[in-house]
């Protein structure tokens, strides 16, 4: 069962100060530069970062340096785990073969720390936009360390502060209201959310606890001699204990050369489902998550394999920087089983329930990292699949879109390696595409993501219901919404719809075929027939279409 309490010496503190996300919201109007379109998006307030070429790379720094000295400013260089880079052309080690290595541009106010809404007050936007008209230069390669979050329907951490606010539906859900019990016998029926927002209310497909009947996934098939179980992995914000989740099923942590790989710290949103907000005995918005994802995996992919690496915290939250650190790492993993070599790990599909929006999407003002890591994996035969987002919009959200889609204009060129793969949300009936969804061109295909049925860590929230009333020697009451002692629940978002394609994809490629060392030809190509297969299948079954 999991402890839904909180760690050992957690404290007040603990609790409000990481109950803030960490993100400023864009505003498109500051330090205009001609010829270039900003959007709104979330990032990190004093960080920018640089994986341009070593020769481009220097001049580039020194450039913001100068530039940040007119503001009162400095740069401080450091490589993506935070150790100290000493000068502008120490340069960190490559992420992976052809892939360049980034530097995190730490942006500075020396003395005494400026108020967050002082104009001193450090801002990687505005040093980046004055430095492009200041070098009258695109400085291609050089961006924000944006936010990301993973996103089930109305618990998106930036509600309040999200861009998105005029269309975003969510933006009236509080999440401490859309699971309060007490919320159906409010005679005032006003509050009730509209649209896209009712699927963040229980029994319409937000988050609540289910029984469910019947076994579990069971593996049938016996391995061959020379065979071995495709592999699924999950970087997300973990996956908790439960009894769909054993350890010769799910991999929980991983290590390149003997350096853990993800979030390692106390705050694990998959073993304490109550650390932030209020003392209320509400789960907070988003433990769980990484759990109920490897729960659909399971039903759609019962012989296969799954790696899951922490790299959200308990907010939801995946800072840029991390997830390129992490995905280099797990890359490396699977690049090193590959060739053979001692330490590698099979990976087969790959999810990302997690998205941000650009502010620059167009070709030439985006840093490419994302997509070149992707590339790899998807060079090396691991097919890529992406959530679309929830915010009923048609915004290409990253990494997503991060695939040459019809009309798009991110300069990215099609090729013939492993898919990636854009899921949006189908409603339970498959007849049509869940209100919530994200849609676009840039979205390959809809699956079942409203009102899904998974496993959830056996948290212990509230228990109170809205109704209680004992009689014959037995305790009746209402169900108790923050109560998933029975390790099951149901919850709507394209999170859950892209590890639907993933089970896919797996059960479509079967047991894969063992070689000292893998071919990679003959890896692509078995993934891209495996994928191909299950995009039709999927295909035919939406009904959504007018």
């Amino acid at each position: 069962m999991a402890d839904s309490s909180q760690p050992e010496n957690w404290s007040w503190r603990d609790r409000a100060a990481g109950s803030v996300p960490r993100g400023r919201t864009l505003d498109p109007t500051v330090e205009p530069v001609p010829g270039i379109q900003a959007f709104p998006t979330v990032y990190v307030p004093d960080r920018l970062l640089v994986s341009s070429e070593s020769k481009s790379r220097q001049s580039q720094l020194r450039d913001l340096d100068a530039t940040a000295a007119t503001f009162g400013w400095r740069i401080e260089l450091e490589d993506l785990r935070g150790g100290a880079l000493r000068g502008f052309d120490a340069a960190p080690e490559p992420l992976l073969p052809g892939v360049p290595g980034v530097t995190r541009v730490r942006v500075v106010a020396p003395g005494e720390t400026p108020d967050a809404d002082s104009p001193l007050a450090p801002d990687a936007w505005r040093l980046l936009q004055r430095t492009r008209r200041h070098t009258k230069s695109r400085l291609e390669g050089v961006g924000l360390d944006h936010v990301l979050a993973i996103d089930p329907v109305g618990v998106n951490p930036f509600t309040a502060t999200n861009p998105f606010t005029a269309t975003n539906p969510f933006t009236a859900t509080n999440p401490f209201t859309a699971t309060n019990p007490f919320t159906a016998t409010n005679p005032f029926t006003a509050t009730n959310p509209f649209g896209a927002a009712e699927y963040a209310r229980p029994g319409c497909g937000g988050r609540q606890p289910i029984a469910r009947l019947g076994a579990g996934p069971v593996r049938t098939a016996t391995l061959a001699r020379g065979r071995r179980r495709p592999v699924v992995a999950i970087l997300d914000t973990g996956c908790g204990v439960h009894d769909w989740m054993p350890d010769d099923i799910v991999t929980r942590s991983l290590e390149l050369d003997g350096v853990p790989i993800g979030l390692t710290d106390e705050a694990d949103p998959e073993k304490y489902g109550d650390l932030y907000g209020q003392l209320d005995g509400e789960i907070d918005p988003v433990p769980g998550h990484g759990t109920f994802i490897a729960g659909v995996v399971r039903q759609l992919a019962p012989e296969a394999d799954i790696v899951s690496v922490r790299l959200a915290n308990a907010l939801g939250v995946v800072e840029e920087s991390l997830l390129i650190r992490t995905l280099a790492e797990v890359i490396e993993l699977v690049r090193r089983h590959a060739a053979g070599d001692e330490g590698g790990v099979a990976i087969d599909v790959l999810n990302l329930s997690l998205g941000f929006y650009h502010e620059t999407p167009e070709d030439g003002l985006f840093s490419r990292t994302v997509y070149d890591l992707l590339r790899v994996a998807r060079e090396l035969g691991v097919a890529v699949v992406c959530s679309a987002g929830n915010d009923a919009i048609d915004r290409p959200s990253f990494p997503a879109a991060l695939w040459a889609w019809p009309g798009g204009d991110s300069g990215i060129e099609p090729d013939e390696f492993a898919q990636h793969v854009a899921v949006g949300a189908l409603n339970p009936g498959a007849t049509s595409v869940a209100l919530f969804s994200n849609v676009g061109p840039w979205v390959h295909v809809y699956a079942p993501g409203a009102a899904i049925v998974s496993c959830l860590p056996a948290f212990e929230g509230g228990r109170q219901a809205t109704t209680r009333l004992d009689l014959y020697g037995h305790r009746r009451q209402t169900i108790a919404v923050e109560d998933y002692r029975g390790g099951f629940a149901t919850w709507s978002g394209t999170s859950f719809a892209a590890p639907y394609v993933a089970g896919v994809i797996a059960a479509e490629l079967g047991m894969v075929p063992l070689t000292k060392t893998r071919a990679r030809a003959d890896a692509v190509e078995r993934m891209r027939k495996a994928t191909r297969q299950a995009l039709s299948e999927l295909d035919q079954a939406d009904g959504s279409r007018v």
